[in-house]
């Protein structure tokens, strides 16, 4: 069983320690989270993860280091573990806009980095994570692919499309809740009481969802099967686009992907 050190141990990072005992691929013990205080790790340490604030000494009996820190952080932390990172490590990245050549530049050319992007439906195993690398092997790229499947879906992209994956997939996440939401209070305006109004349109997500994922159709096509001739849905769809929803969302999108990219310079 190999080693794995996650470095920045917030939702994102102890989502995953989780998901990957409860899949079986590792023990608690197997596994190493870092926070600067040790004592926001409490819980962490109550289910036999081991704790620590020292990330160099943590780093070094690893086999796979995952930084989950903030882009502002990680130029202090890559100084931290540099000296105790070797070669045979995998790196995975989870910090936005951050390219593998930025982190190589300072751990070294010959350490394999792989770049993960998950959302934080990791809480609960149902992440989009996208995956990507410059020079990883695809035996190494496929540990990787592994770790972050056991808390959701994976897809390998192309290592500059990480950036947009950062908008259309983890900012994603806000902006299909703000979709939800709108919805539920347009509930409430015909009628609905709010709590009623947002289970029914939290299960229509779902359902929505549910029905791309198991048929693999096009959006539009099963939007066809609802929308008949001077119909009710229609007329709702077109209000909709008459007053840009398309239009924002795809916008929106674009917007956070421009942003993504410059995050960690700033």
């Amino acid at each position: 069983m190999s080693k794995i050190t996650i470095i920045g141990s917030g939702n994102i990072g102890f989502s995953l320690a989780k998901g990957l005992v409860k899949s079986a691929q590792y023990l608690p013990a197997d596994i190493t989270l870092t926070r600067r205080s040790v004592t926001a790790l409490k819980e962490e340490a109550s289910l036999g993860f081991i704790t620590s604030d020292q990330n160099a000494v943590a780093v070094s009996s690893a086999d796979i280091v995952v930084l989950a820190i903030l882009p502002q952080q990680l130029k202090k932390v890559m100084e931290e573990i540099k000296t105790t990172v070797r070669a045979g490590q995998i790196i995975v990245s989870v910090v936005s806009g951050v390219s593998c050549a930025d982190v190589k530049a300072v751990l070294g050319e010959d350490i394999p980095v792989v770049r993960a992007m998950p959302n934080t439906a990791i809480a609960i195993g149902q992440s989009m994570t996208c995956i990507a690398t410059d020079s990883a092997t695809e035996e190494q790229v496929a540990r990787v692919e592994a770790l972050f499947e056991s808390v959701g879906s994976v897809v390998v992209i192309q290592e500059d499309l990480m950036t947009s994956a950062t908008a259309l997939c983890a900012c994603g996440i806000a902006f299909f809740l703000r979709a939800i939401r709108a919805a539920s209070q347009g509930g409430v305006e015909i009628g609905f009481h709010a709590h009623d109004a947002l289970k029914m349109a939290v299960q229509t997500a779902k359902g929505a969802a549910d029905l791309l994922l198991q048929t693999q159709n096009h959006p539009e096509g099963e939007i066809d099967k609802v929308t008949s001739p001077k119909g009710c849905t229609i007329a709702g769809l077109n209000e909709m686009e008459h007053n840009g929803f398309s239009s924002a969302f795809i916008k929106g999108i674009k917007l956070s992907a421009k942003k993504a990219g410059g995050l960690y310079n700033e």
